[in-house]
């Protein structure tokens, strides 16, 4: 099985524009995720998809591979879908792709082989990882996307809100009632599944959550969720690099 890993890099982000070149211990962070990727062993190709000649240049600097796409992706997904296609014929000698995020620096390998050995189920479509809730504050955050799964691992569904909801229990106690787990934010799709998914039109559910997932659940596509205990770190903004130290 060979595996493409896509890094979404966007420079015009609203809370914190120019993040992926944002230098830490003297490396953008761009290359930080770059060379965590790389390093894991496990991806046969990473390629940064951006729509901003200065990513692509400072890519090109460390010795990376990058595409230039879009700038009306409405999510990292649409935006590895369209650097999938810049690869061509290339592109049918992988039967995995991962999207892994630009603003976590630090990467962990646990998770991308997490979602990559899920593949040896034929019947795997898309893959993403959970991590158990231990914090009313983590719970109780909005930023803190929140996932229900059925008996056999798929994601039932994806919210901000804490779910589910435990009726007639004080909200502090929900945690020692009721297990709850927050989103990693990694992806790993089979390239057919990729290519239909980000051919799909936004969904009413996912504009209101603003979470991209909820599309694919919307039109029939599983998700398995896999547990981590493996915290990751997500850089949204400035103020986030204070987590790294």
């Amino acid at each position: 099985m060979k595996v493409l890993g896509i890094i979404p890099a966007r420079y015009s982000s609203t809370r914190f524009p120019g993040k992926p070149l944002v230098v830490i211990n003297g490396k953008t962070m761009i290359e930080h995720v770059w060379n965590g990727v790389s390093g894991t062993g496990l991806v046969d190709k990473v390629l940064v998809a951006t729509e901003d000649k200065r990513i692509m240049d400072a890519v090109a600097a460390f010795g990376g591979d990058a595409v230039m796409t879009g700038k009306h992706h409405k999510s990292g997904t649409d935006r590895c879908g369209e650097a999938m296609t810049k690869l061509g014929d290339e592109l049918k000698q992988y039967d995995v792709i991962i999207n892994i995020q630009g603003d976590e620096p630090k990467v962990a390998a646990e998770h991308i082989r997490l979602v990559i050995d899920a593949f040896s189920n034929p019947d795997t479509q898309i893959v993403t990882l959970k991590k158990k809730i231990t914090s009313l504050a983590e719970l109780n955050s909005t930023d803190t996307v929140k996932v229900v799964c059925g008996p056999k691992g798929n994601a039932l569904y994806f919210s901000r809100q804490a779910i589910p909801y435990l009726r007639g229990i004080a909200k502090e106690m929900w945690l020692r009632r009721q297990p709850y787990y927050k989103h990693i934010g990694i992806y790993a799709f089979r390239r057919e599944v990729l290519e239909q998914v980000v051919k799909l039109e936004q969904t009413a559910l996912e504009k209101s959550e603003s979470l991209e997932q909820l599309r694919w659940l919307e039109n029939g596509y599983s998700i398995y969720v896999r547990e981590t205990n493996k915290e990751s770190v997500a850089i949204d903004i400035p103020e986030d690099l204070n987590k790294l130290k």
